[in-house]
């Protein structure tokens, strides 16, 4: 069975108290696609539980007693074992999450109704979810101990928790809008939140498109035809800016791999390392358009390799992100992730270095350019406009 196939709620929902909505026909069986694996919920008897009123702490109090006691047991039971069974990463994990609140209380409805789902689902499960509300606002906030920089966090009792819906708002004046965090403590709530990815999904066949690639490499045309899947798009629409090796670490799914590498590989088989190396740095270069974050998505935005691939054009932070993926696949060396002010770079390990060698930790990294400049940059040679400027390594991949 594939590790995310369709997932299928069997669900029976009556609404019988004055916390529920009442009025709505009963839903015998609901089928919702969740990239893959199948979750079976039967013999449900629950309740729509209605959130209508102001935001308060009381009344998301109310809430939770009023979820507890409308029987979602199974549907909290299926959720654990789906998560025990399957083990997703916690980013995916979120997405059925979402998908789950979004069967019983849609978003476009009842927003902050949606959102306390989402809660109650995660909290339910074992994650150390928290909510904050200023008037009309909730934040969504779970514990989480990576570097996320492009969403609000706060610290509690020495831990950190990053929101998990501040995108919903666009920007909040936290200046103006002073939030309260909401006191209520789940019991057995208490696994912290990873956005590290180990796998993608195994989306279905007829999932796929094909997109075309070319570049040329020595006065040879090279082209390919690599098969490439939308949903990666909105599995991180909302993925938030984190550390390098966050993203330079994650996997493309399994029909784009097998579609882009034994091609790569095929056309680098006769060459050296080096020369292998330079071809992947060219292919990076030059197979895709250059457009920075501000111009193409209006703010800071890193993109995984698989993104990069799929996207209509990408800045250095995503290049690199790709190079470092094709090099560490195809011939797995060592590498470094030099951070500039205004761009980001890789540096491979040779057996020997090419041109003025980067030195890190007493090794000799040679400096491999993905992203175009104005002028040719062969490998082992620094852009012009970054000689003598201050870096940082942000990230060093050692395969031992």
């Amino acid at each position: 069975m594939n590790v995310f196939r369709a997932i299928s709620f069997v669900l029976l929902l009556i609404a019988c108290s004055s916390n529920v909505v009442s009025g709505k026909s009963p839903v015998t069986q609901v089928h919702f696609d969740f990239y893959g694996d199948s979750i079976v919920v039967n013999g449900i008897e629950t309740e729509i539980v209605d959130y209508s009123g102001p935001l308060s702490a009381d009344g998301i109090r109310t809430f939770y007693d009023a979820m507890n006691a409308a029987q979602y047991e199974p549907v909290i039971a299926a959720l654990r074992e789906y998560k025990s069974r399957r083990q997703p990463d916690d980013w995916l994990y979120y997405q059925l999450i979402r998908k789950t609140a979004q069967f019983f209380s849609p978003k476009a409805g009842n927003y902050h109704q949606y959102t306390l789902y989402k809660w109650y689902f995660l909290t339910r499960t074992g994650y150390d979810a928290t909510l904050s509300i200023a008037g009309d606002q909730l934040l969504f906030y779970v514990q989480c101990d990576e570097n996320i920089y492009d969403i609000p966090f706060h610290m509690h009792n020495g831990k950190q928790y990053v929101c998990l819906n501040y995108h919903d708002y666009g920007s909040i004046d936290f200046t103006k809008n002073v939030f309260s965090r909401v006191a209520l403590q789940v019991p057995d709530a208490q696994h912290g939140f990873s956005y590290k990815l180990t796998r993608l999904p195994e989306f279905r066949a007829e999932d796929y498109s094909e997109k075309d690639i070319e570049f040329n490499y020595q006065n040879m045309n090279y082209r390919f035809k690599v098969k490439l899947n939308s949903n990666v798009k909105n599995i991180f629409a909302n993925y938030p800016v984190a550390d390098y090796q966050l993203y330079f670490n994650m996997p493309m799914s399994s029909a784009t791999f097998s579609s882009l590498i034994p091609q790569l590989k095929e056309n680098i088989k006769n060459m050296g390392t080096r020369q292998g190396v330079d071809y992947l740095m060219r292919f990076t270069r030059y197979a895709f358009l250059y457009k920075p974050d501000g111009d193409h998505f209006g703010k800071e935005k890193r993109l995984l390799a698989e993104q990069t691939l799929l996207s209509d054009a990408s800045d250095c932070e995503d290049r690199a992100a790709l190079f470092f993926y094709l090099v560490k696949e195809i011939y797995n060396l060592p590498m470094i992730v030099l951070a500039y002010p205004a761009h980001v770079t890789i540096a491979v390990k040779f057996d020997k270095p090419i041109g003025t060698p980067i030195i890190y930790k007493g090794q000799k990294y040679t400096l491999c350019e993905p992203t175009p400049q104005k002028q040719d940059v062969p490998l082992g040679r620094m852009p012009r406009d970054l000689t003598n400027k201050a870096y940082e390594v942000a990230f060093a991949y050692n395969p031992q």
